[in-house]
């Protein structure tokens, strides 16, 4: 089984991921640390260099590089159910999990910054929930408050498997 979480940036998408990997006894993989692994630059670089176009390409490659690691816990990137085809391999290859965290707490632990390529002004972040918060209730087949602490949302999310079994 792969364990795909989804969630706005500062969800806890990676911290949690690791905690739930460590649960389940599997390998967790980080989207964005593999495509830096891959391009040798950072996500910002990349967004820099190559647009979010770019960006999304790469995060495309290492979701199906992801998508072959069964059994394991994937921490996808804020934006991977934006692309239709993403959703498609999510969906045929693993759970999605969507990591929900109130609008409030997201501020407080995201702030607008340099090495935030999408929220660099005060407003992004409640744009990006405008625009990805439908798609995420939508796609994802659990929905898990994840405005925990890491270790509880982890349990969280075994319970929520558990009995969806």
């Amino acid at each position: 089984m792969i364990v795909y979480l989804v969630g706005m940036p500062g969800s806890g998408k990676s911290t949690v991921g690791q905690e739930l990997a460590d649960r389940y006894g599997v390998p967790f993989v980080d989207l964005d640390v593999e495509i830096e692994r891959e391009t040798g630059l950072t996500v910002t670089r990349i967004f820099t260099e190559r647009g979010e176009a770019g960006f999304r390409a790469l995060e495309a490659e290492a979701l199906v590089a992801a998508s072959t690691q069964d059994p394991s816990v994937v921490a996808c990137g804020g934006g991977v159910v934006l692309e239709p085809a993403n959703r498609i391999a999510l969906r045929n290859t693993g759970i999605c999990v969507f990591l929900d965290v109130p609008l409030d707490e997201l501020r407080r632990r995201v702030q607008p910054a340099t090495d935030r390529p999408l929220i660099r002004f005060e407003g992004d972040l409640e744009r990006l929930l405008e625009a990805r918060g439908p798609l995420y209730r939508e796609f994802a087949a659990h929905v898990v408050d994840a405005s925990g602490p890491p270790g509880e949302v982890a349990d969280a999310i075994v319970e929520e498997l558990r009995w969806s079994a």
